[in-house]
């Protein structure tokens, strides 16, 4: 087994289930309840995107646990690591989740949840009359960390998401709910962590390894464990339903402010909770910021209660104890804020609800494609005086020429490599009239001097074997020029390379999570945009 499929928990035989789907918006469920089960829906229905709420928003003290998580290796005490695993609560998942998955990988996938359950003396004061009134989410998010575990992309999903649902067992009366197209964030609601697991992946198709589900109860302690965190206003704000009332500027929140400032809506922007998830990333950010600087974790008092404040807010599936915390954590230790970059789910307007959104397609598909398809572990390139400088996508120019009967895919071809930067300016046939082209094959003019650097720049790019830039090229059957959806750029000098599809095609690589553009928090965003 290679070194990055060992950091991935194995996985283990379980009851089979029905399949799962990636349709966002097909109408019906996974067929009726058995007849020994009748249907049954818990908990309240999920609200209407508009409507006024006293609940708290998970999103910025989820990642908070996790982060507690990922640098738990820089403690050196075995005894005090077991002290703290006393503090986590664990649940058994694994066994429920059917065998009908999608394939591990080298990465690391973890499902986070907020909880907002007011059991606990710590949860009562949010809401005593609820208490029985059982779990409710809105926020669930996709932590990524790549196999090298040096990076890392935080996935949010909206809350108001109508995707379909799976049949899921409700967890506490053991009736069937049946599936469908709901809101999200009703597999939590109705199904619990189990439903939510399923539901995700049967979406995305990314294997997911572990789950972290944080409550409010200690979000008060982790954050005034790591000093307050640090936000920006561009104007006053002053939202009565949260109890925020704070001046713009930059500023400190601690406790009950941060707790308010997380939750407010109406205060701030379009009060919407799309609105609230770039908030929250870019709060996730500035605790990744301060849970990583040295300042913590150099002080092992400070370090010392900020783990334990964040471990008494968690629970986790049992596969992920001490022996999985531990070697999770010792194999981020590159992991730093620079690496974390926190997006939305790629989303639109519901055509049959104003107040609910849909994932657009397809960038949605693009984005669970690339988090998928990260599967390498990279070694560090080694500093050497004679390395050639990379050459930059938008420098390459690119023909596509299909040497297949199969219709289509030249332009297919063209289209992910123009999305990827690449200068592609034709395509066409190169089929012989003997049959397919057996191979395919990246080439370029015989006497173009820098043409095997440019070829070169292009094979990482394509999947299966590595190919190898052959010098010269093949006169296509017929020939067109490539028109872009992607806005022109100025006309390039350098070599024309040639990408001639064969049977063994076995497709383009997607991009890695890290090059993900669009609206992305990172290390780098202000916090007082």
């Amino acid at each position: 087994m290679s070194d990055h499929r060992q950091v991935a928990v194995r996985d283990r035989q379980a009851e089979p289930t029905l399949p799962g789907r990636r349709a966002a918006r097909r109408a019906g469920g996974d067929g009726g309840p058995p007849p020994d089960k009748q249907p049954e829906s818990y908990g309240r229905p999920p609200r209407r995107a508009g409507r006024k709420t006293n609940r708290l928003s998970m999103g910025a003290w989820i990642s908070i646990g996790v982060t507690g998580v990922l640098v738990i290796g820089t403690l050196t005490g075995y005894k005090f690591y077991r002290d703290l695993e006393g503090n986590i609560t664990r649940e058994e998942v694994e066994s429920k989740l059917g065998a009908n998955r999608p394939p591990e990988t080298g990465a690391l996938n973890v499902l986070i949840v907020g909880s907002d359950s007011r059991k606990g003396a710590g949860n009562k004061r949010y809401g005593q009359h609820m208490e029985n009134e059982g779990e409710r989410t809105d926020t669930i998010m996709l932590l990524h960390l790549s196999p090298n575990r040096d990076k890392a992309t935080l996935l949010s999903f909206p809350r108001d998401s109508m995707v379909q649902v799976p049949n899921c067992e409700n967890p506490r009366t053991k009736a069937l709910v049946p599936g469908g197209v709901k809101q999200i964030n009703a597999a939590f609601n109705d199904g619990g962590i189990v439903c939510t697991w399923r539901t995700i992946e049967s979406l995305t198709q990314i294997h997911i390894n572990h789950f972290v589900k944080v409550d409010f109860a200690g979000f008060k302690g982790i954050v005034d464990a790591l000093g307050g965190i640090e936000i920006c206003l561009s104007k006053d704000v002053q939202d009565k339903q949260a109890k925020l009332d704070l001046p713009k500027g930059r500023q400190t929140v601690k406790g009950e402010q941060a707790l308010a400032y997380v939750r407010a809506r109406h205060g701030f922007g379009d009060g919407s909770d799309i609105g609230r998830i770039k908030r929250q990333q870019i709060f996730i950010n500035q605790v990744m910021k301060k849970a990583t600087s040295s300042d913590l974790l150099t002080d092992i008092g400070k370090l010392t209660g900020f783990l334990k404040a964040a471990t008494s807010s968690v629970t986790m599936d049992r596969n992920l104890d001490t022996t999985r915390l531990l070697e999770i954590a010792q194999s981020a230790k590159a992991l730093t804020a620079k690496g974390l970059k926190a997006t939305t789910i790629p989303w639109g307007p519901d055509p049959a609800d104003k107040n609910r959104v849909v994932w657009k397609h397809p960038d949605s598909d693009r984005l669970f494609e690339s988090i998928r398809s990260d599967i390498e572990v990279t070694a560090s390139p080694t500093p050497n005086a004679s390395t050639k400088p990379a050459i930059k996508h938008e420098l390459v120019q690119v023909q596509v020429f299909n040497g297949t009967d199969k219709p289509g895919v030249a332009k297919e071809v063209a289209d992910k490599l123009a999305d990827q930067g690449f200068k592609v300016i034709q395509v066409g046939n190169a089929r012989p009239a003997t049959g397919n082209v057996p191979t395919t094959t990246l080439r370029y003019g015989k006497k173009d001097a820098q043409g095997a650097d440019y070829a070169g720049a292009l094979a990482p790019r394509l999947s299966g074997d590595p190919l190898t830039p052959v010098a010269g090229k093949v006169k296509p059957a017929s020939v067109e020029n490539y028109v872009s959806t992607i806005p022109a750029t100025a006309p390039i000098q350098g070599p024309v390379v040639q990408l001639i599809i064969g049977d063994d095609w076995k497709g383009v690589r997607a991009p890695s999570p890290d090059s993900i553009k669009g609206d992305v928090v990172d290390s780098k965003t202000d916090p007082c945009q």
